[in-house]
Formats: structure tokens, C-alpha cells, sequence
């Protein structure tokens, strides 16, 4: 590539490393490293094929005025588990929204796909769920206790047990992005096709709303969670196809750090959908109605302003 052609492709993105050095837009630190890290491969590349050119000695400056605000700036926090959750988790959910999207859509999409199916097709919640668990679920809406199945077992061992699967079931969905974003694709699909034709299995049988409170006490938080974990696992998945100016090793570097992140921003939330789920949705037929539906709104509400409206809140406070 000549010179001014090099120049012209990058011009933007130096220009953009120049505004942070300088102080004219404020980045965290992984945002600064990450700079460094472009800053260097371009560096890499110029002294490779202009050796002699000003655009070496240009880039060879920014690379070290960031490499000396990274360490200048980078926070020590007294808690830094706080500031995970409080600032880091936010800022990374906000610089990867996008993939925030593309989970929704698709989890909406195949949401969708499972409804259509079940009402389109008798067969097809056995196909899903298996003849056993549909002819249970039969039995407790004749003794007039749908959810029934929340109540087995004690309070304790069904938090745990319900815990432990939920975490290993977002953490499939989330670690299976390494396949390119495809096996992330495959456990979404199939928990919202499920989660789909369960629901309206539960309308066709006239108890739609005692299927709300048995479901979406825990499930607020529980379904939220998984399709951030989706999203983290899409983002695993394009930091290997789509690399950049990175190199694909150096692009999955980051992108694996990131996207755990997020995953692990997601934990808390897995872990209070299972002690709902172990404590509270056994008695959701006893409660007076208006408490489910504050448990399901306030939980719902909650982990929607986190992931949804507080990371554009933390990015505006640091860009002021």
C-alpha cells in the first residue's frame, strides 16, 4: 500500500487517538489499551514500509503519549468489584450495544417462532418439552396448580440446583460463541423457541396469567440474563470473523476479555432469578396478585435500566 493511501485509510481513527491522549474525550483504561494496541500494529506496519517517513515518527509520539496515559490513568479502585459492576461492565455493554440488538431481535424473532409453532402445530410442545413433562404439567392445571413444578423440592436445593443449571446454561450460550457466533446462535434458538410454545401452551390451556406468575417472577431476570449472554457470545464470535485492523489472534484477545466481562456482569442477576425461583414463585398462586406483578416489574425493571439506559448514563458522565 503506498504511503498516502495508508495515511488517507487511517487518518480518522489517529485523529481519534489524538482527542484522547490530549484529553478532548475521556476513555477508561481498557479503551486506552485498546487504542494502544491499533496504535502499535500501524506503527508496526509504517516501520516495516516507510521506515524513513514522518508517519513513523508521528505514530511512534502517539504511541508513546497513550502508553504513558494508560498508566497515568488507570484507577486503582478500593473496591474493585464495585467498580466492575458500577462502571467497567456498563462502559463495555455500552461500546458493544449493538450486539445488544442483534440478541434482542433474535430473541424476540424466536420467541416468535415458538408461538406460531405451538398454536400451528398440536404436536409440537411435546416435541419441545417431551411427552412427560407436558402430561405433568396436564395433570397440576386439572388439580388447579399449573406451575406446580415450582414447588417441588425444598427451598434451599431447588435454588441451588436451579442456580447452577441457569449458569451453565448461560454459560454455554455464551462460550459456545467461539464457533463464529453460531453455537451462541444455536442455544439462543433453542431456549426462546422453548420459551415460546411453553407460554402458549399455557394460554391454550386458560391459564395464561397463573403461568405469568409461576414464570416471570424468576424468569424477569432469568431470560434478561441469557440473551446479555448471548450477546457477549456474539461478540466473542465477531472478535474471531471480523478482526479489523487487529490481528485475529490479538482481535480474540480482546474480544474474549470484553465479552467475559459482560458474561460475568450477568452472574448477580442468575444467581437472584435463582433465589427467586427457589423462594418465592412456590408461593406465586398464594400471593395477592399486585405483589407478583411489583416482583415481576421491579425485577424486570431493574436489570432493564442496568444493561439498557445506566451504560449510556456512565459513558455521558465520562465524556463530559
Amino acid at each position: 500500500m503506498r504511503e498516502v493511501a495508508f495515511i488517507k485509510q487511517n487518518k480518522e481513527k489517529w485523529l481519534d487517538f489524538e482527542q484522547a491522549i490530549f484529553g478532548k474525550s475521556i476513555k477508561n483504561p481498557d479503551e486506552m489499551a485498546s487504542l494502544y494496541i491499533h496504535l502499535v500494529n500501524d506503527l508496526s506496519y509504517a516501520q516495516t514500509y516507510y521506515p524513513k517517513s514522518k508517519t513513523v515518527v508521528y505514530l511512534n509520539y502517539l504511541a508513546s503519549q497513550i502508553y504513558q496515559k494508560i498508566y497515568k490513568t488507570k484507577r486503582e479502585e478500593k473496591n474493585r468489584f464495585i467498580y466492575f459492576y458500577k462502571t467497567e461492565v456498563p462502559l463495555l455493554v455500552y461500546q458493544y450495544k449493538r450486539y445488544l440488538l442483534y440478541a434482542f431481535v433474535l430473541f424476540f424473532a424466536c420467541v416468535g417462532i415458538g408461538v406460531v409453532s405451538a398454536k400451528y402445530d398440536d404436536n409440537f410442545v411435546r416435541l419441545i418439552l417431551g411427552d412427560y413433562y407436558v402430561n405433568m404439567t396436564l395433570e397440576n392445571i386439572k388439580d388447579g396448580n399449573p406451575v406446580a413444578v415450582y414447588k417441588s423440592g425444598s427451598n434451599w436445593g431447588s435454588f441451588i440446583g436451579i442456580t447452577l443449571n441457569n449458569l451453565y446454561v448461560g454459560f454455554r450460550c455464551y462460550v459456545y460463541g467461539i464457533f463464529g457466533g453460531i453455537g451462541t446462535f444455536w442455544v439462543l434458538i433453542q431456549n426462546c423457541i422453548m420459551l415460546g410454545s411453553f407460554q402458549y401452551f399455557f394460554y391454550q390451556q386458560g391459564v395464561f396469567w397463573e403461568s405469568v406468575q409461576g414464570i416471570w417472577i424468576h424468569g424477569s431476570m432469568e431470560i434478561f440474563a441469557i440473551v446479555i449472554e448471548a450477546a457477549a457470545g456474539f461478540i466473542l464470535g465477531a472478535s474471531i470473523l471480523f478482526p479489523r485492523t487487529f490481528s485475529r489472534l490479538n482481535s480474540f484477545k480482546i474480544g474474549f476479555k470484553d465479552s467475559l466481562k459482560i458474561f460475568l456482569g450477568t452472574v448477580p442477576f442468575t444467581i437472584a432469578a435463582g433465589i427467586l425461583e427457589g423462594f418465592v414463585t412456590r408461593y406465586s398462586l398464594e400471593m395477592p396478585n399486585w405483589l407478583n406483578v411489583f416482583i415481576i416489574l421491579s425485577t424486570l425493571s431493574f436489570i432493564s435500566f442496568y444493561f439498557l439506559i445506566y451504560p449510556t448514563i456512565v459513558h455521558k458522565k465520562l465524556n463530559k
